[in-house]
Parts: structure tokens; C-alpha cells; sequence
């Protein structure tokens, strides 16, 4: 089955990512880790049988690895105020595909080809539920259906519940929960799922340094 594997991504840039990893990292050391992070995102995408990876991206890239990975993805700009409208224009503008599309963020770097091929299979709708209360993936059988998250707060603990109130009259299969990357608790703790990872790795030289 061909689908549309829609990455949202901000560029890894210091001061402007994962600022609650600061400190004890320094803002440097926390957009390493988000480029890791994003760069093994858009590496699992690769290899997952049957997608098309799209990133819909914020922000300008100033790192040469991050933009050759993106040269191998379809990219699109995000638009919009808020995050929720950001996603339901990412959404809208890979209709063109005309195909499902299965979204994910840049912040679970430990997934795999073989659950992205299989959280890939769902009827009209399917949602993964992060372990903080949100969500780290959203699949859509018509991507034109993601206007429903349009006054949905992100970012919040009930943001997966609102979530999936929002997608009633769907028929919705429940994904893995995952854990996503927001503090060091939740770095170290994905770090230890995915030890070979460039995520692993940068985190454990930012962590080494920061000492």
C-alpha cells in the first residue's frame, strides 16, 4: 500500500528547539539533539516499504546534513499561525498525492520501519497517544479530514483526548502509545530504546559535556 508519511519538522536551529531540554543543555547542544532526532525520523521514513515522505517544514536549514536527509523527501513549508493550523494546512497540501497519509512529528526518533508500515493500516482514521497526554501520530484516509484538529490546544495533557473527540464519526485505530521527546526524562529514557541511534549518540556527547 503507497501512503503519504508526513513528517512536521522545525528546523534545528539553537534557541529554537527543544528549548526544555535547556539546561542542563546549552541551546546549542539541544538542536544537535534535534537534528539527531530528526535526522533518524527521516531515515526510518526511507526505509518504510510503500511511503512517501513528505516534511513539512518551519523554519530555514543552516546544517549540511540535515539538508541533504530533506533532499530526499518531498518538502513543504508549513503555514499558519498555530501549530494546529500548521497541520491542517501540511495536510491539505499533500492532497495532491491522493493518497492516505500518516503523520508523525520529528520527536520520536525511536520509531521503526516496520511500525511505521504498520501503524500505516488503519480504515478512515487512526491516532497514536503519546505517554504525556498528547498524540505523536495521526493517520487520515483523506487528509482534508485533518481540519478537524483546527481548535484543537496542542501541546496540552488532554491534547490526545481532545484529539480524538474531535475525529468522532471516524472510525479510529488506536496506535502504540509512544513516549515523545520534550524533557531530559524523556530523552534518556527513548535514548535507552534506540542505543545505536544519532539521537543516542548526540544526546549522550551534549549530556557528557554538560557536566
Amino acid at each position: 500500500m503507497r501512503f503519504c508519511l508526513l513528517i512536521m519538522a522545525k528546523s534545528p536551529v539553537p534557541g529554537q528547539v527543544k528549548t526544555r531540554l535547556c539546561p542542563p543543555l546549552s541551546a546549542g547542544e539541544a538542536a544537535d539533539v534535534a537534528a539527531a532526532s530528526l535526522l533518524d525520523t527521516i531515515s526510518a521514513a526511507l526505509d518504510t516499504s510503500g511511503a512517501v515522505p513528505v516534511v513539512a517544514l518551519a523554519g530555514v536549514v543552516q546544517r549540511e546534513d540535515v539538508r541533504d536527509a530533506l533532499a530526499e523527501c518531498v518538502v513543504v513549508p508549513q503555514r499558519g499561525a498555530s501549530f494546529a493550523e500548521r497541520l491542517v494546512h501540511a495536510h491539505a497540501d499533500i492532497t495532491r498525492f491522493r493518497m492516505p497519509v500518516l503523520q508523525i512529528g520529528m520527536d520520536t526518533p525511536q520509531v521503526t520501519p516496520s511500525l511505521l508500515e504498520s501503524c500505516a493500516e488503519f480504515g478512515e482514521a487512526a491516532l497514536g497517544l503519546a505517554e504525556d497526554g498528547g498524540w505523536w501520530a495521526l493517520g487520515l484516509r483523506d487528509p482534508l479530514r485533518a481540519a478537524a484538529l483546527r481548535d484543537v490546544p496542542m501541546s496540552r495533557a488532554d491534547t490526545g483526548a481532545l484529539t480524538l473527540e474531535a475525529l468522532h464519526g471516524m472510525e479510529v485505530r488506536t496506535l502504540p502509545v509512544l513516549s515523545d521527546v520534550d524533557t531530559m526524562a524523556d530523552a534518556r529514557a527513548v535514548a535507552l530504546q534506540v542505543p545505536g541511534s544519532r539521537f543516542a549518540a548526540a544526546l549522550a556527547q551534549a549530556a557528557a559535556v554538560a557536566r
